[in-house]
């Protein structure tokens, strides 16, 4: 899509489940974001057209909130990252 699209910008917003503290959440989440920004820029992608984002555990997207005892699969679907595409 970004090849194909020179007008069109990249936001990688990586999330953490709510387990370990959250300002090392929110460390993992923007190194996560960062090295997919790595990987892209390595296969030709401008880097200004990118923007990693890193937002912890705070967005979570169940119960599982700190505090909360929860399964692996249900701390799993908070572990993620999105690309959110934006025409220039």
């Amino acid at each position: 899509i970004l090849k194909a699209n020179p007008k069109v910008n990249l936001d990688v917003i990586s999330h953490t489940d709510s387990q370990g503290d959250d300002a090392s959440n929110l460390s993992l989440s923007q190194k996560r974001s960062t090295s997919a920004i790595e990987y892209l820029i390595s296969k030709g992608v401008d880097k200004t057209r990118l923007k990693a984002i890193g937002k912890g555990e705070s967005a979570i997207t169940n119960r599982c909130l700190n505090g909360v005892a929860c399964s692996d699969k249900e701390h799993e679907f908070n572990r993620r990252t999105e690309f959110n595409f934006n025409k220039n």
